[in-house]
């Protein structure tokens, strides 16, 4: 028989497979734009915008709709409500995606007892505990004399802002840390951001594995797994925060406004100073909002049969939850597509907490790191604004703060700025 031949009737054969399983899955599933076969509805989303193509997609096929990546069915949940409703008021159905080793990409009985030794080891070592704030003082002093090497001088602050997280990491691991030029933290460096650069990919999608949750393998997993998330996610959001402030030098004026006239210069900013500082805790909080770093969450998928909102969901069916739709809400922030500290802070200019403020996700499953990077992300930021007038390279209006999407992440374009001694 012609090669070609054969060819075609296998096509033919996948594509009506293909139909068959869309068809009969289709019927039980949340609503959706129709799925072309084998490649399902992925010419229906924008890749560079993901959370653009969601919201548009949910105007139309209301906050539960299904949509295809390939053959596979993915459920999508947008809006605050039915995020909240899934992450939190039934969490126990919607696990973690990937099944595999660590604390990021684990389930059940594994992620429990992963979780409760990782957390409970890191208190041990000093988190959540004034030592722990006096490493990361000591690594915001480290990262000021750093800065002050480059004179002035224009530069690209990705390397230092990376170093300064990680070595926090080290801090609190090894009970040390490294000097930014040594070898083994470079070399360390190197790891954390390949092991990103994996975790980042849109196709990465870890192996089942049934070993013990002590084995070795999980237990170096699960240390990855923190320099990774404790590193990437700290280092990328600081970035982003000098290029939101060069773009805004008004907000950059009133923070390093309220610096001076609480913690002044003759000592460290401290975690007890934040409550005096409600402009800057608003606006540390409004970066988060707006560069959206996670827009749709890990991927989860509901670990039985189950029945949400009257739709059918089978067991194993992917689940991705629009952390965008959150952050970005109209109702809950006016304007959400312009950067405001106001956003947090209420008419007497008071911080106003937001139900609505997810960077971290939210339920069991939320960020073990939350605490952490919000003490780093306040304390590294009025540091640095204590020591540094920021200087542009180019008239803040020209300056692109849209985001470069890279797997999972919304990452800022790169840019260079002066750090100007004051």
């Amino acid at each position: 028989m012609d090669p070609a031949v054969v060819l075609v009737f296998i096509l033919s054969c996948l594509v009506l497979l293909s139909l068959w399983r869309q068809r009969s899955e289709r019927g039980k599933l949340p609503p959706g734009p129709t799925p072309l076969p084998l490649i399902g509805n992925f010419l229906q989303i924008d890749v560079k915008d993901i959370s653009r193509s969601l919201t548009n997609l949910s105007k139309v096929y209301g906050p539960v709709f299904t949509l295809y990546l390939g053959m596979k069915p993915t459920v999508v949940l947008h809006g605050y409500e039915a995020v909240k409703e899934a992450l939190i008021s039934s969490q126990n159905l919607f696990q973690c995606f990937t099944i595999s080793s660590g604390i990021i990409f684990s389930n059940g009985s594994r992620w429990k007892e992963t979780r409760r030794f990782t957390l409970m080891t890191l208190r041990n070592l000093g988190m959540g505990k004034r030592s722990i704030e006096d490493c990361v003082q000591e690594e915001a002093q480290s990262l000021v004399e750093e800065l002050r090497k480059t004179k002035g001088s224009p530069c690209d602050p990705t390397f230092i802002l990376g170093c300064a997280p990680c070595n926090v990491i080290c801090s609190i691991i090894f009970q040390n840390r490294f000097d930014y030029k040594d070898h083994h933290f470079l070399t360390l460096m190197e790891k954390v951001n390949e092991n990103s650069r994996i975790l980042s990919s849109p196709w990465f999608q870890a192996n089942h594995n049934q070993q013990s949750e002590f084995s070795l393998e999980n237990l170096a997993i699960t240390l990855s797994d923190l320099f990774a998330a404790g590193t990437e996610t700290t280092s990328t959001t600081l970035r982003y925060a000098l290029l939101l402030l060069l773009k805004h030098p008004h907000v950059t004026a009133k923070v390093q406004e309220e610096i001076d006239q609480v913690v002044g210069r003759d000592r460290s900013p401290s975690m007890q100073d934040r409550s005096r500082m409600p402009y800057t805790d608003a606006t540390v909080h409004e970066v988060q909002r707006f560069i959206d770093l996670i827009p749709t969450n890990l991927p989860h998928a509901v670990t039985c049969d189950i029945k949400f909102r009257d739709f059918f969901i089978p067991k194993g069916t992917t689940i991705i939850t629009s952390l965008s739709s959150v952050l970005h809400d109209s109702k809950e922030f006016p304007n959400p597509e312009v950067f405001d500290p106001g956003h947090f802070l209420d008419k007497n200019g008071n911080f106003k907490k937001s139900d609505y403020f997810m960077p971290f996700s939210t339920g069991k499953r939320i960020c073990a790191g939350e605490g952490l990077a919000r003490m780093e992300l306040f304390l590294f930021l009025t540091t640095i604004l204590q020591n540094f007038k920021l200087k542009s390279l180019v008239h803040p209006k020209d300056i692109d703060t849209n985001p470069v999407v890279n797997g999972f992440a919304s990452l800022p374009p790169p840019f260079q700025l002066c750090f100007i001694p004051v």
